[in-house]
């Protein structure tokens, strides 16, 4: 019986196949596109323009969201293009951050946190479990930064910071899904609609802005331009739209990182000495980092639009963006893992110990200048060119053969990149200094004291290492085809009949190229090779937002001479290809669906199934110690020998649906939904890679093996339209999630690439990896929504979202010797999600101002450790003021609480690091004509 049911599988996977070929989808394309001019002919186009619905102002565009939202065949949120024009929204994810059960992140993961919202997640769950949509089709998306680009950092959420508010007419979350929507969203999908050039109301349209930002915390200010300009004939049958954008913004942040959290060996002589020592956890490095960058987003859209009668369109948009991303970190640290401290098996001086954490200890200087002991570490590394990329081609059509059958389809291709092309690296030892410190919990950065160095003073710091993971690329593509069809019937209470197919091929890879050191140009443990000093010190206000006490008067290189010293020493053969960080994902999908369409009276609804066939092939790497019998292997730069692998991982699942929506009168109306949906794993967590910190030997490793993400739902909700503009709602939410992707250990040999490249030859070590393992899981929740305006051009909003989630872990591996916080939290699940703000608006001047407020949640799985953000807030505020017809001047702020991003550990004994961004100012005007 299996076995016929996986024959009946493939057979289906190959009849999917010969149906929904790109080239299939463009031929019907062409189809439609000849039935339509036909269909022209014998129809002459509308003498005038079809009607559009103008959006000007707030008030008028959340009147639009809501007609719009209680019209909906499903349970959706929506935001039209006024409304995102009014707040301080300078990428999409800012303007979804005030909708019911939507979380937003300014982080991927491994980057941290910075001042710019980057992902979005809906109802307590994972970004990664959100599919974002643009006009129905999939973005593919880069990440900037290079822990983002190789290894299991790799997810399938898009990017925010790619796209910019400017090219929005509407944002539409779909909370529950109905069968014609593409899968890959678990907890929901949030689609962007672009302008499209027919439903603009004049012949001419041209829309620009010119700002100035300035950042507070890095002291400069930066020019910002779009523009757009419409064009349409006067038979409203043709149209050409093209927006422009070139916004350029510098970045500082300060911070205090604690990374590579350990535990003290029980094996080892410190706790033979201190038994209460076994299995402690202590972080390796607490650094004072500071972090630069400017940031370039540019690009465009174009829409050209043709409408030869109102049975027949056709659609072709072309978008691209790209955010250069050039960034300079420093990181002046301690180091539990040198030869003065842990690492040497030197017991502290003094200590403390709470919650199972090495919450203080000190040592003296024990080196001497003809035996130097290591204390700290520095790493100066500047990433020129660091970037991040999105684009995409899409051509999409409609016929309405008669007044019962509409046909439409859809093809295009989207393409995504993130690069780091170099990194200049500078890693030097702090000797002979002795260290302690001090944590303080979340209420302030931990105390950290060098007592016998002068932090201020490159001289006497001893190279160390000349290295860097890259060159590093992440290269992402999917083509896409689909062909729809709706019948219209009156067969009772049956009022549409839809069904269609799609299919699409996608390929995810990396690359990356370690800079080993060229030994031959540099001399480790001396400092006679360093890089010119200039004498430059950290800015004069570092961390003066932070608090605590650790050193802030640090010396650092010029970027520009890091480069050229990087650029002589650093060996960038691209022979010296890293495996062990790179993969190549290959994935097919299938899937057909039918639904049907009901109304009867006072209510109304949908109900119909998708089937969804994955094909999946992962193909990875691993490093032998030995060469395999009779092979050829090629060798491993350091040692070893490289094996190629590859892993198929295919699927079908059927995914019903069904929506009910109950009009109880005129004013309130009543849903529920029931559903499966599901969503494929991260690419990172198939790609089967593993990466490694040789300094504590943990790694991060991926499952080729994973299943998809199936969750069961049911949604209910009632909402209140007790005034124009007004809503009152609250729902009710659970989804019983299979399949979900938690996290596990294991133990495996691999090669140590720090150790091999020091000693000249292969040297193995076994590695404590974290992996993705398939658990069980379930959300529940529900939430709050208030919109209410109080008259004379006042009004409010206001949301609260409650979510409580588990995973079905069994007994968590890593709540060993922990006693608080549980790991098997959900990725990205805060409990509480609440947001409020206020507006005013008259005919010459607007306001608003909005706080948006998340409780703690569980960000990323970071170097084999989970990694918790702190409760934040965010304050934003905007006011407009319309000159004349055609010009307003702008004025906006964001962080303007200047919040501190807090991340921690296992518990809040132990502070992960500490962030501050500062805020955000924006002036200048906008012509609209």
């Amino acid at each position: 019986m299996k076995d016929s049911k996986a024959a009946a599988g493939k057979r289906q996977g190959a009849h999917f196949h010969t149906t929904l070929t790109p080239t299939a989808c463009a031929v019907a394309l062409l189809v439609l596109g000849a039935a339509g001019a036909a269909s022209a002919q014998q129809t002459a186009p509308d003498d005038a323009p079809v009607n559009t619905v103008v959006v000007s102002g707030i008030r008028a565009s959340l009147q639009q969201s809501l007609a719009v939202k209680r019209n909906a065949a499903s349970n959706v949120e929506v935001i039209t293009a006024e409304d995102v024009g009014k707040m301080p929204d300078k990428n999409v994810a800012d303007s979804l951050q005030r909708l019911p059960g939507v979380n937003i992140s300014s982080s991927a993961a491994g980057s941290g946190g910075f001042d710019e919202n980057d992902r979005v997640s809906l109802r307590g769950t994972a970004p990664s479990l959100t599919q974002t949509t643009i006009n129905g089709h999939a973005l593919s998306s880069g990440d900037w930064f290079v822990l983002d680009q190789i290894g299991g950092a790799v997810g399938r959420s898009a990017s925010y910071s790619l796209l910019p508010s400017e090219i929005v007419g509407q944002v539409v979350v779909h909370k529950t899904p109905t069968a014609d929507l593409i899968e890959g969203g678990v907890s929901g999908t949030v689609d962007i609609i672009t302008r499209k050039p027919l439903d603009f109301r004049q012949p001419l349209s041209f829309e620009a802005s010119v700002q100035a930002v300035h950042s507070t915390l890095a002291k400069q200010t930066d020019p910002q331009f779009s523009a757009l300009v419409n064009w349409k004939n006067a038979s409203n049958t043709f149209g050409v739209l093209l927006q422009g954008f070139s916004e350029k913004r510098s970045l500082r942040r300060d911070g205090q990182e604690l990374l590579q959290w350990g535990q003290i060996a029980p094996s080892s002589k410190i706790a033979t000495a201190h038994p209460d020592l076994a299995n402690v956890w202590y972080p390796r490095l607490i650094g004072s980092s500071l972090f630069e960058q400017e940031r370039h987003r540019k690009g465009g859209l174009l829409d050209v639009q043709f409408k030869p009668s109102r049975d027949f369109s056709l659609d072709a948009t072309y978008f691209t963006s790209k955010l250069d991303a050039s960034n300079y970190n420093r990181n002046y640290m301690t180091d539990m893992l040198g030869s003065g401290v842990i690492g040497g098996d030197v017991a502290p001086d003094a200590y403390t110990v709470r919650n199972g954490t090495l919450t203080s200890a000190s040592w003296a200087n024990r080196g001497t200048a003809a035996a130097p002991l290591r204390y700290g570490i520095v790493d100066n590394i500047n990433r020129e060119g660091a970037y991040a990329k999105t684009q995409f081609f899409d051509l999409a059509g409609k016929w309405r053969v008669t007044n019962e059958l509409e046909l439409s389809a859809k093809a295009g291709k989207t393409r995504g990149t993130g690069a780091t092309p170099a990194q200049g690296v500078y890693e030097g030892d702090i000797n002979n200094s002795g260290v302690s410190y001090q944590l303080n919990g979340l209420g302030n950065p931990a105390t950290v004291k060098f007592p016998s160095i002068n932090t201020a003073n490159f001289t006497g710091t001893v190279l160390d290492w000349v290295f860097g993971a890259s060159p590093a690329t992440t290269f992402d593509e999917e083509k896409y085809a689909q062909i729809d069809a709706a019948f219209r019937l009156d067969a009772g209470p049956l009022r549409e009949i839809k069904f269609g197919f799609r299919g699409t091929d996608h390929a995810r890879s990396n690359l990356e190229v370690s800079q080993g050191p060229n030994w031959a140009n540099t001399s480790p443990g001396t400092a006679d090779t360093n890089p010119a000093w200039n004498g430059t010190t950290y800015p004069g206000d570092y961390a003066s937002d932070l608090g605590g006490d650790f050193p802030r008067n640090v010396w650092q290189l010029d970027p520009h001479i890091l480069t050229e010293w990087a650029n002589l020493h650093s060996n960038r053969d691209v022979s010296r290809t890293y495996y062990p960080d790179m993969f190549n994902l290959k994935e097919k999908t299938k899937a057909l669906y039918v639904s049907g369409d009901f109304e009867g009276e006072a209510w109304s609804g949908n109900a119909g199934v998708r089937i969804v066939r994955t094909e999946g092939t992962s193909n990875g790497y691993q490093i032998l110690p030995n060469q395999l019998p009779g092979g050829n292997l090629p060798a491993f730069p350091w040692g070893g020998f490289v094996q190629q692998t590859s892993v198929e991982n295919n699927s079908t699942y059927a995914l019903p649906s069904a929506n009910v929506k109950f009009d109880v009168n005129k004013d309130v109306v009543a849903r529920l939904g029931v559903s499966r949906t599901m969503t494929r794993p991260d690419f990172g967590a198939l790609g089967g890679t593993v990466t490694l910190t040789d300094e504590n030997h943990t790694g991060n490793g991926g499952n080729a093996k994973l299943k998809p993400v199936i969750s069961n739902n049911i949604d209910a909700t009632v909402q209140w339209y007790f005034a124009p503009r007004a809503l009152a709602s609250v729902g009710l939410f659970y989804m019983d999630l299979r399949n979900y992707v938690g996290y596990g250990q294991t133990t495996g040999t691999f090669i140590d690439s720090r150790a091999s490249q020091q000693s000249g030859q292969g040297v193995f070590a076994t590695y404590a990896i974290t992996s993705p393992i398939n658990v069980d899981a379930s959300v529940k929740g529900a939430e709050f929504n208030l919109q209410l305006p109080l008259g004379a051009g006042f009004g409010t909003d206001a949301n609260l979202t409650l979510a409580d989630s588990k995973q079905d872990f069994g007994t968590c591996p890593a709540t060993q010797n922990v006693t608080s916080a549980d790991p098997c939290d959900m990725l990205g699940a805060s409990k509480v999600t609440a947001n409020v703000g206020a507006f005013y608006e008259n005919d010459r001047f607007n306001a608003r101002i909005g706080y948006a407020w998340r409780s703690s949640y569980l960000a990323a799985q970071d170097r084999g450790t989970p990694m918790y953000q702190d409760a934040v807030g965010q304050l934003s505020a905007s006011v407009n003021w319309n000159i004349t017809k055609y010009v307003t001047l702008t004025a906006s702020g964001q962080n303007l609480n200047n919040p501190v991003l807090k991340n921690y550990v296992y518990n809040k004994d132990q502070p992960r690091s500490f962030y501050v961004n500062g805020a955000q100012y924006y002036l200048g005007v906008r012509i609209k004509y």
